[in-house]
């Protein structure tokens, strides 16, 4: 079934309200303040929605229903490490944000070991923030392609140009409320597709119950013990791996990266800031379940069909991403298709739409808020914008680089992540943990933590090495700066031990 003209009035409509209501919601903005953190005066549970709709792409959409097709519900077990993950960081790390009055999550580093580590933590967040997004700005695209027929290069534009509109003029409250409402609009997309999915076999839910079963695809918590070392860092979603790597990861995400810290240094206080972080991870939580079994849902409907069978049964299906769109085009009934796909819109920009803006917060306020041409408010807030304009340019063409990856981009994006995030927690629970950690300590340990990662995720390639789980990237890059850093510290001279900290 092809897309219809009701579908595609249905996503035009959503497209046009969704930057109107942006625009609506913006309110007047005469200052980086509130620009970038709405004044400080989001509701909790505003700020709440508008973390899952960040952190929920157009991965999450598609990616999880296709990685449940080709192997099973142990994802899961990373949800529930997400949990505790957030745990931590609404009682370790929001407190010190909020004693310290602070805008970004770089300037504790900058307060702890001096103005070049915040630096040099933002600089790298930038790069993280390009490819990772990239990768889910891609996968965007994917959906787009198949009902359009329409480039990449075109999918992707649509999706940038529109949510850039409303991200540049509005700042961060358009980004948040147009987040509160994409959240629901995908997930009544996504609650549609289950609906169908049912409605199309023929024994329901013992269908997927009969295909499920022999495969053990409902295995949520795999409790079986590795045999080897290896296999416990190489192997699958494992439960220590889902609990520890998943909290060390959530721990990373919503601590020290500035996409998800700015949505909660939007909060008045930091008893509000506690209650979204936490809840956040409640809903996602539910959220991966939920996409989780519309994969088992699509594998019954296709009657239990391999991954490769399925490839050559589909056109032009090559990686398990395009598995649910396939779906969305072959069984949607007209206007149902429209909703639909405005559900997959709307991940991917409530993601995009708080790229762009942190990408703009850290560029202004962690390396050129200071500078002789940031003379006023004024210069501040053109400058701001124009931040926006520059980095939403720039994720839209790295989109464009994912094309030949065909491994589930969930799994790829996280990996990108965690190369930095493991060295980035790191290096915050360094200056929270051990006080004779100096900035020489910071950096060195940083940078090793990041070179060590990355040999990780590249040699694999080459079949030099086992390929890491993505659940143990953090916490290997956490371990790796600890260690690091505790042998600058022991080997460092004393005079270099003696010298003053350079505090911002």
């Amino acid at each position: 079934m092809h897309f219809t003209v009701l579908d595609y009035s249905i996503v035009i409509v959503y497209l046009i309200s969704v930057l109107l209501f942006g625009l609506y919601t913006s309110g007047k903005q005469t200052s980086t303040k509130d620009y970038f953190l709405g004044s400080k005066s989001i509701p909790w549970w505003a700020a709440c929605f508008s973390v899952v709709a960040t952190e929920t792409s157009t991965l999450t959409f598609i990616s999880i229903p296709g990685l449940a097709y080709i192997s099973n519900m142990n994802f899961l077990q990373l949800a529930f490490g997400f949990v505790i993950g957030r745990i931590i960081v609404a009682f370790i790390f929001l407190p010190k944000y909020y004693s310290g009055n602070m805008e970004t999550a770089y300037q504790f580093l900058g307060s702890r070991f001096g103005k070049p580590m915040r630096k040099y933590a933002s600089v790298t967040f930038i790069v993280l923030r390009i490819f990772a997004d990239g990768v889910r700005l891609f996968t965007t695209a994917i959906p787009i392609k198949f009902i359009t027929g329409l480039g990449y290069f075109e999918c992707i534009l649509i999706v940038g140009i529109v949510t850039v509109i409303y991200s540049y003029i509005g700042g961060i409250k358009a980004v948040i409320w147009t987040d509160v409402i994409q959240m629901f609009i995908y997930f009544i997309g996504a609650a549609a597709s289950m609906y169908v999915i049912y409605t199309l076999l023929p024994g329901g839910w013992s269908d997927v119950v009969n295909y499920a079963t022999p495969g053990d695809k409902f295995q949520s918590f795999n409790f079986t013990m590795p045999s080897s070392l290896t296999e416990l860092f190489t192997g699958g979603y494992s439960l220590t791996g889902g609990l520890i790597g998943g909290a060390f990861l959530a721990m990373a995400s919503h601590g020290t990266d500035q996409l998800i810290v700015q949505r909660l240094l939007t909060c008045k206080d930091k008893k509000s800031s506690q209650k979204a972080v936490i809840f956040s991870g409640v809903i996602v939580f539910i959220q991966f379940a939920v996409f989780l079994l519309i994969g088992l849902m699509l594998f019954a409907l296709y009657k239990g069909a391999e991954y490769k069978t399925l490839m050559l049964d589909a056109n032009n299906l090559t990686k398990p991403d395009e598995i649910f769109p396939m779906f969305i085009v072959s069984y949607l009934p007209a206007g149902l298709s429209g909703l639909v796909v405005a559900g997959l819109l709307s991940a991917s920009m409530s993601t995009l739409s708080s790229t762009f803006n942190s990408l703009a917060s850290t560029t202004i306020l962690d390396l050129f808020q200071g500078n002789r041409f940031l003379k006023n408010e004024m210069d501040e807030m053109k400058y701001s914008r124009l931040a926006t304009l520059f980095w939403a340019i720039v994720i839209m063409g790295t989109g464009l680089l994912f094309q030949s990856e065909t491994n589930p981009a969930v799994d790829f994006a996280l990996r990108i992540q965690s190369l930095i995030y493991g060295g980035l927690l790191g290096v915050f629970l360094l200056g929270m943990v051990f006080r004779k950690a100096r900035l020489v300590d910071a950096v060195i340990s940083y940078s090793f933590a990041i070179l060590i990662l990355t040999a990780l995720f590249i040699l694999p390639k080459f079949g030099i090495i086992p390929s890491l789980n993505l659940t143990w990237f953090t916490f290997f890059g956490v371990i790796i700066t600890f260690v690091t850093a505790n042998v600058t510290m022991l080997f460092r001279s004393k005079t270099t031990d003696n010298m003053p900290q350079t505090p911002e």
